[in-house]
């Protein structure tokens, strides 16, 4: 049978997309082929062709609700699945529970086709994937937002467009790694009886099935890349979700599996593994031997156990840190205090980027509108969270949900770790009254206590901050070494007028392997990074073995086999 998506008619459609992607690659200048706004999709005119409308995504979601939910791969009987959305009501969807005894030789004998299309068809399939998920955004992101508790405007973007953003950028980089050596090449070395020649061929293959342990809070954001750095480089991707959000990444399955008998190959290249709430079959699946790849986003406890016991994969994880901002000096004291109130806010808190951790000389800092003490900062900052949230409406929007009863609770106890000087309340929902929001909470601690360095110096997901009197400047940043080496950071943040101070955090990053961003007070956040950019991740400290998406993401993903032959 013939596919109807041929390699010559994928080419026509996507090389462009994936030059463009290459190049923007090795320039990090900003570029996206996925529109952010929600109004670029559906309708006649629209910049994504094909795409629902934000009413049609909607309409979609509400039809899969209390609904099995079926894929064509080898399953066992029973069905599982219970997500209940953090806004308040039950999905009601169950899936197939796969049949691993067959699923698994299932996935390893769809590896010859794939590995057989060389780099450059997988990453066309991969980028008519990525292109049919973004016609899609619109349920996808009804389906984020209510599996993760994003607010519905983060649950479009970062559950869409970034998230493709990340995958397409994996792509790029698979695409660039497997070329590296020349397909094929005719070698001659002189000899005096005449040059001795070789025919040599490279042929980039996979190490076998790629396992991709899902998230509870950014699905497809912390998914896709690894989905698509293992599929673009010749591996089968099965799919774990996370139990209370398979969803999103149940229909990028489908989306993917029926791509890819469209094209032609065994649709057994991704398939997924859904599981009740508890079951824990991460832990069985990590040590099939079939499985060579792991791609985890998660606690550090579990990160842990699977990079000390997988020892048949390579293991990328993502896993748990102590996010620090050192706050010095600034010569935009109110710009200042309104980027911080927003990165603490933003989505709860819930991001693995999220500030934890303000580092702030007790005797004071220098600002633009003088000296500010240690106490004026946190009120002041306490004022900016609590005007920012001030509109039950904007706040909603920008808190999102929270997503599960252990933020919630981190968040009534962090009063009791030490001096609050911002409190937490509950924010209605105007369309969902059973929605759990709650504002953030700070709370004071001195830096020379044994005691409080308990508190910060263990990792509090959620809205929880604290604001950590220092001795001056020079201890914040000894600190914030040593916490980046023992915890981890996904994020460092500083603000200071001082080159020389500037210089220290530098060197302190670097020498610690952390992110810094320095001095922000518009509108890009230490949360945020951007791909084709930003690094996320350094893969340098505790708190992640990888950075997303860099060469050591993607080039242990495969091998390169060599085959010569006589001239």
């Amino acid at each position: 049978m013939t596919p109807s998506l041929t390699a010559a008619r994928l080419a026509e459609r996507h090389r462009g997309t994936l030059d463009t992607a290459l190049e923007t690659t090795r320039t990090r200048v900003h570029w996206s082929p996925h529109p952010e706004n929600p109004k670029a999709y559906g309708g006649e005119n629209t910049a994504v062709p094909g795409s629902q409308s934000v009413p049609e995504g909607a309409a979609a979601f509400e039809a899969l609700r209390d609904t099995p939910f079926d894929l064509d791969q080898p399953a066992l009987a029973d069905r599982v699945g219970d997500e209940i959305s953090p806004y308040g009501f039950r999905l009601g969807i169950d899936y197939p529970r796969a049949d691993l005894e067959a699923l698994l030789p299932a996935m390893r004998a769809a590896m010859p086709g794939w590995r057989a299309a060389g780099p450059e068809l997988r990453a066309l399939v991969c980028v008519e994937i990525l292109a049919r998920l973004n016609a899609r955004t619109p349920e996808i992101a009804h389906a984020v937002m209510h599996t993760t508790g994003q607010a519905f405007m983060m649950a479009f973007q970062a559950g869409g467009p970034h998230a493709l953003d990340r995958g397409l950028e994996a792509v790029a980089r698979a695409y660039d790694e497997q070329t590296r050596l020349p397909e094929r090449m005719r070698w001659a070395k002189p000899d005096k009886r005449g040059p001795v020649e070789l025919d040599k061929e490279f042929v980039p293959v996979g190490r076998g099935v790629s396992l991709l342990i899902g998230c509870n809070t950014f699905v497809t954001w912390n998914g896709y890349p690894g989905l698509f750095a293992s599929l673009a480089t010749g591996n089968p991707v099965l799919v774990k979700p996370h139990p209370r959000a398979v969803l999103p990444l149940a229909l990028t399955v489908r989306i993917a599996r029926e791509t890819l008998a469209e094209a032609g190959f065994d649709p057994n290249l991704v398939a997924l593994a859904a599981e009740g709430d508890g079951e824990g079959i991460a832990k069985e699946l990590a040590l099939r031997p079939e499985v060579r790849i792991i791609d985890y986003t998660g606690s550090a406890s579990f990160g842990e156990w699977l990079e000390g016991n997988a020892t048949q994969a390579q293991v990328y994880t993502e896993k748990a840190g102590v996010n620090t901002v050192v706050i010095d000096s600034t010569d935009s004291y109110r710009a200042m205090l309104g980027n911080l109130a927003f990165s603490l806010s933003l989505y709860s808190g819930q991001m693995c980027t999220t500030p934890q951790n303000l580092l702030i000389p007790r005797d004071g800092i220098d600002t633009d509108e003088g000296r500010k003490t240690f106490t004026e900062v946190t009120a002041d900052l306490a004022a900016a969270v609590d005007k920012l949230l001030g509109d039950d409406a904007r706040a909603a929007a920008v808190l999102g949900a929270v997503v599960n009863p252990q933020v919630l609770e981190r968040i009534e106890k962090a009063p009791e770790q030490g001096e609050a000087v911002l409190t937490s309340r509950a924010v209605p929902h105007a369309d969902h009254p059973d929605a759990t929001i709650r504002t953030p909470v700070s709370v004071a601690l001195d830096g020379s206590s044994a005691d409080a360095e308990g508190v910060h110096q263990a990792e509090c997901f959620g809205p929880v901050s604290f604001a950590v009197a220092t001795d001056s400047t020079a201890d914040s940043i000894a600190l914030l070494r040593r916490t980046v080496r023992e915890r981890g950071a996904m994020s460092v943040g500083g603000y200071t007028t001082s080159p020389e101070v500037e210089r220290e955090l530098v060197e302190a990053c670097l020498d610690e392997c952390a992110q810094l961003s320095l001095n922000l007070t518009g509108s890009v956040l230490v949360n945020q990074t951007s791909a084709f950019s930003d690094l996320h991740g350094s893969g340098g400290n505790p708190a992640a073995n990888v950075a997303l998406v860099d060469a050591a993401f993607i080039a242990n993903r495969f091998r390169t086999v060599e085959i010569r032959r006589q001239a």
